[in-house]
């Protein structure tokens, strides 16, 4: 890559820049923040479809990266982040105010498509609502449930009842049709191709797919909500290794590493960016070994090959990040300021084994490219099934394999760059095929660059002095950032743009945390791949995704301290038998 022009932009397509994308809409904008990422404007609830389009259409803002909805004791908020698929540096937060008593404003998704589900997510856990959604209702949780979980106003002890009713066929009444040959099919959530407990209800028309509605919100993890409740300093760096858990901790940390220090304006050493660089590339190779070899057992059916090489592959990695971290999965390697240790002693053994694996690794990739990339029936199965074009992947906010699948060039890495990404020799891979097999050889070609990355970073380590490893900068013990500071941070996750919003209050823990999940925008595009193919194509199509459902059910009812559950529970102040036999709380502190 070069450094001197990371993007080259014959067109000018890079322009306008915020300030003059500002002058595009000062009309609309009542007001001015000023987020740690990007300027912000405050826009009336109805001028969002107006004010999106004329950025996205004339300003080039095109990327919705997330939305994210609040609430203050005086106002709802509903923050759209917009970035530029050709440069993500410029950046802009376009702020939604909404009315305490009744929160509405209008719906961002005839603009951007992804803001569906975000909005949709918004209305049920917060109780915005947003006029000229095209299916406003709740996503995560049923559509019986009394309330909205994140309000402030929230009653946590009003009963729930979910009525059997309320999940019956959707094509009532069943019958037989001899002008029609459809048929509703339930598929998952507890299904393996699935990828996790997701939900497929799939419309069939004969053997083609119709229509596919993912269904979502069986998992409830409260990542979000938990992050709120601890610490900036100590507490929250745990939790990012359960977000993507498939082996992807490392770069989950960074994205909470990367905000929270540009939060509370903590520089990291040089020498500690690159221990962090070469466990990010550990942690991508390990993550694509997974993808590759799930994906081989849904469209192939071949777990003794493939799927078991690839594991093998994956196996290999995850003894050189125990070696690292300590760890094999939840890892809980990164702190603010740096990392937690220096490289594991002695240090030359450790470099060795890193060489080894990537001296190994070509032959690896070939051995897969004989047995998936060249296998026939693979070919068949993918190629020209799950189309995805560029125009549509960018409406629904996809990035990573997925929208470099789709021949989009976006890459954070390159083109925001952070770590040491931009000191070293690297190239960004796309491919034009837009369809499953395309993201296939995405994945596969960029093992080979993040094996080009890690022995740069080897090279590095190996010759760096040894009075210079300082592996973390001095962090106060209590960090406090600045009352009502924003900021939304991102790095390039294995699955795609994995972001964090942080919002302080001048305490020592976020007064809002929130999650921009890539497989959650990718998932989107489940319906533009898979409608007109047929079964197996979908499931091939969903496989391409590469999602794991403990990223995409990020939120949760209230967080577990504030839940009731029976005495003698010393948490909390009320205790009701009828509730949950035990807090969380009490059940991490041994408590019965």
């Amino acid at each position: 890559m070069s450094l001197e022009d990371p993007r080259p932009d014959p067109d000018g397509l890079l322009d306008p820049r915020p300030a003059d994308a500002l002058a595009l809409i000062k009309d609309h904008v009542t007001a001015h923040e000023d987020h740690i990422n990007a300027p912000g404007v405050v826009i009336e609830p109805t001028q969002v479809q107006e004010v999106l389009s004329t950025l996205r259409q004339e300003a080039g803002f095109d990327h919705l990266s997330c939305v994210t909805a609040q609430e203050y004791p005086d106002r709802y908020e509903s923050v759209y982040h917009l970035r530029k698929y050709n440069d993500p540096t410029q950046e802009l937060s376009v702020v939604v105010p909404a009315a305490k008593g009744q929160p509405v404003s209008e719906s961002a998704e005839p603009v951007f498509r992804t803001a569906d589900w975000h909005e949709r997510e918004a209305y049920d856990l917060m109780g915005i609502e947003y006029d000229d959604h095209p299916d406003l209702r709740r996503i995560l949780l049923p559509d019986t449930w009394q309330g909205h979980p994140l309000s402030d106003a929230y009653d946590q002890d009003q009963p729930q009842l979910v009525s059997l009713q309320e999940h019956a066929n959707p094509l009532q009444n069943d019958h037989a049709d001899e002008q029609s040959d459809t048929m509703f099919v339930n598929i998952g959530p507890h299904h393996p191709a699935t990828h996790g407990v997701l939900h497929l209800k799939t419309t069939l028309d004969g053997e083609q797919v119709a229509d596919v509605e993912p269904d979502i919100g069986y998992l409830h993890r409260c990542e979000e909500q938990m992050c709120q409740t601890k610490t900036y300093r100590h507490q929250i760096m745990p939790y990012p290794d359960r977000w993507d858990y498939i082996s992807a901790g490392l770069l989950n940390e960074w994205a909470y590493a990367r905000a929270a220090e540009d939060l509370a304006e903590i520089e990291v050493p040089e020498y500690a960016q690159v221990v962090r660089t070469l466990g990010a590339e550990l942690c991508r190779i390990a993550a694509h070994m997974l993808a590759l070899g799930t994906f081989a057992l849904d469209v192939n059916g071949d777990f003794t090959a493939t799927f078991m090489y690839s594991i093998r592959e994956r196996e290999k990695v995850q003894n050189i990040l125990e070696d690292l971290t300590g760890q094999r999965l939840m890892f809980n390697y990164f702190r603010l300021g740096g990392v937690a240790w220096d490289l594991p002693e002695p240090r030359g053994e450790f470099f060795e084994s890193i060489r080894d694996y990537v001296d190994e690794l070509p032959a690896a990739l070939e051995e897969f490219h004989d047995l998936v990339s060249s296998n026939e029936i693979l070919q068949l199965r993918t190629i020209d099934t799950g189309v995805l074009p560029p125009e549509v992947a960018k409406s629904y906010g996809a990035t990573g394999p997925v929208a470099r699948g789709s021949g989009i060039d976006y890459d954070l890495r390159r083109d925001d760059p952070y770590g040491y990404y931009d000191e070293l020799e690297w190239d960004v891979i796309t491919e034009d095929g837009c369809d499953n097999f395309s993201r296939v050889l995405v994945r596969m070609q960029e093992v080979e660059q993040s094996a080009r990355i890690i022995e740069q970073c080897v090279d590095l380590l190996e010759d760096w002095p040894e009075e210079e490893r300082t592996i973390q900068s001095n962090v106060p013990r209590t960090l406090r950032p600045d009352d009502d500071t924003e900021i939304y941070r991102t790095v390039e996750g294995a699955k795609g743009e994995l972001g964090v919003y942080m919002r302080s209050d001048g305490t020592d823990k976020p007064a809002r945390f929130k999650i921009r999940s890539p497989c959650f925008s990718n998932l989107q595009t489940l319906p533009e791949m898979a409608n007109g193919e047929y079964i197996p194509d979908m499931i091939a199509a969903l496989g391409s995704l590469d999602i794991v459902l403990g990223e995409v059910d990020r939120w949760c009812l209230p967080p577990a301290s504030s839940r009731n559950c029976p005495p003698p529970c010393q948490h909390l102040a009320s205790c009701s038998p009828s509730r949950l036999p035990i807090c969380w709380d009490c059940r991490e502190s041994g408590a019965k």
